[in-house]
Order: structure tokens, then C-alpha cells, then sequence
């Protein structure tokens, strides 16, 4: 399985953004923050609900240089037609990467061994191409793209100021702690 601080591997492959068809690396990703948000398959059902929700936070997660792939076993093509036919779809203005190759899944670990799907799988990536966030659900359980964006923040704030990190429910603009010897037993 995928773990935190592995390092994004080779990729290429096609996607749908915003009306074209478009080539895709990993030679793309690196230099900027970077989501991957791998769904099981296009004409479903929780998985439109979780693409719309993260359509919807798209904008601020480009003005905080973030760019969003999501992923599912499907084509571009599918990618396209499930596009201009779903209103909920429709709303999506990030990368649409068809991985019919299954390269990509199989590069995060989240491939379902002998059915060809991807689990819901999210994964934040720092500028280095270094796994900096996780997340695995099942089937049925749909993420929370609020949340996302929440941990997204944390980490780059993280990253940004070196030996501080963010206590549970951190939002932005909250204190941080510095972890330290006089800390322990004390939180």
C-alpha cells in the first residue's frame, strides 16, 4: 500500500479538462501541490456526489496553487460523455485522468485486485512529488471535500513552518503547537 512520504511515480496518460482532451505525466504534477482523487467508476452513484463536492472547492483550492486529478479506471472518453451528460459532472473544471491502464492506480496501491476499479482513494501531494495526506474509504463511504480542503491547508502550512504542526480540527488562522520536551503529558 501507498504510505505517506512515497514519492509520486512515472505516469502518462490522457484526461478531460474543460472541453479537450489533454496529455498528462507525472513530470506535470511536480513543482506544485497536487491532489489525486481516485473514484471506483464514471456512471455511478457516490461517486458524482464526491466530484461535485470537490468541483465546488476547486476555485480555492487554485488560489492556494493546488491542481486536483481525479482518477478512475475509465477513459477519457467516458470521462467526456459522463461530463456532458451529468449535471453534477458537468460542474467539473479539474482533470478528468483516464487510467484504463490501471498505471496509476496500481502506482498508489489502490487498483481492486482482479476487478479492474480503483478504491476512493485521496492523496495529497507536496510540490517534492512526497505523499503528504491519505485517505482510503470503502465503497459506500463518500469524503468530505471541506475536510480536504482543511487538511490540504494544514499541510501546507506545515510545510511552510518547519517544526510546527496542527492539533486535531486545526483551521486556519488557529494556533499550532511546536512539539517539545515540555509538552509531553501536558496535552
Amino acid at each position: 500500500m501507498a504510505k505517506i512520504g512515497d514519492t509520486l511515480k512515472p505516469f502518462t496518460t490522457q484526461a478531460y479538462k474543460e472541453g479537450k482532451f489533454v496529455e498528462v505525466s507525472d513530470g506535470d504534477v511536480k513543482g506544485k501541490w497536487a491532489i489525486f482523487f481516485f473514484y471506483p467508476a464514471d456512471f455511478t452513484f457516490v461517486c458524482p456526489t464526491e466530484l461535485e463536492d470537490l468541483a465546488g472547492i476547486y476555485p480555492k483550492l487554485q488560489e492556494m496553487g493546488v491542481e486536483v486529478y481525479s482518477v478512475s479506471t475509465d477513459t477519457h472518453f467516458s470521462h467526456k460523455a459522463w461530463h456532458d451528460s451529468s449535471p453534477a459532472i458537468g460542474k467539473i473544471n479539474y482533470y478528468m485522468l483516464g487510467d484504463q491502464n490501471h498505471t496509476i492506480a496500481e502506482n498508489f496501491d489502490v487498483l481492486r485486485e482482479g476487478q479492474g476499479l480503483a478504491d476512493r482513494g485521496t492523496f495529497v501531494i507536496d510540490p517534492d512529488g512526497v505523499i503528504q495526506v491519505m485517505e482510503i474509504t470503502c465503497e459506500g463511504v463518500g469524503r468530505n471535500a471541506t475536510e480536504l480542503l482543511r487538511k490540504v491547508k494544514a499541510a501546507q502550512y506545515i510545510a511552510a513552518h518547519p517544526g510546527e504542526v496542527c492539533p486535531a480540527k486545526w483551521e486556519e488562522g488557529e494556533e499550532t503547537l511546536a512539539p517539545s520536551l515540555d509538552l509531553v503529558g501536558k496535552i
